[in-house]
């Protein structure tokens, strides 16, 4: 594991410093229920390795944001949203609302989401 960033919440909560509600986890990446819920399912996917944001991310971690993605499909179809609908978002500095700089898949599913989101 990439060590711990002091600062970073995400990285405290992948270490077990803070607790979370974790739905998954494997050698590269931690899934755990978002402590201020938008939707019935609300999951955040974040890799074990600490990313700050999208514009952060190289050639190499090209396989690690598929596996956060497929991840999210899994979740998705495992809760029984699979086919009833489940959005996905990264969102990138703070104009985008990112407010933990350290990438996260956002897994909503469970009532209708509009569009645009706001």
């Amino acid at each position: 594991m990439t060590p711990t960033h002091t600062d970073c919440l995400f990285c405290k909560i992948i270490a077990g410093e803070v607790p979370g509600t974790i739905v998954f986890q494997d050698e590269s990446i931690v899934a755990f229920r978002d402590v201020s819920p938008q939707a019935p399912l609300h999951v955040l996917i974040v890799p074990r390795k600490h990313i700050p944001s999208l514009n952060d991310l190289v050639p190499d971690d090209d396989g690690l944001v598929g596996s956060m993605v497929r991840l999210a499909a899994s979740l998705a179809k495992e809760h029984g949203y699979h086919e009833r609908g489940y959005r996905t978002v990264f969102n990138t500095n703070g104009e985008a609302g990112q407010t933990v700089f350290h990438i996260h898949l956002h897994l909503l599913a469970g009532r209708r989401l509009i569009w645009p989101p706001g």
